[in-house]
């Protein structure tokens, strides 16, 4: 029986911390897109998790 989870998000990236509310997972301010991008990719190497773009303006990691 497997009692673990699952699927759950690693963290969050954003350029505007308006739109981002609540949470239990990391928030991470970037300045620019480019950066975003970069911090998004590094932190989903590092914890092994996938990037989603939500497309407006906040990137997810997850582990699915």
């Amino acid at each position: 029986m497997d009692t673990g989870i699952k699927e759950y998000i690693l963290a969050i990236i954003t350029q505007d911390m308006e739109l981002v509310n609540g949470g239990g997972c990391p928030v991470f301010l970037a300045a620019n897109q480019e950066e975003q991008e970069k911090i998004a990719i590094y932190i989903s190497r590092i914890l092994g998790g996938i990037v989603h773009d939500l497309e407006n303006g906040v990137y997810f990691i997850c582990k699915h």
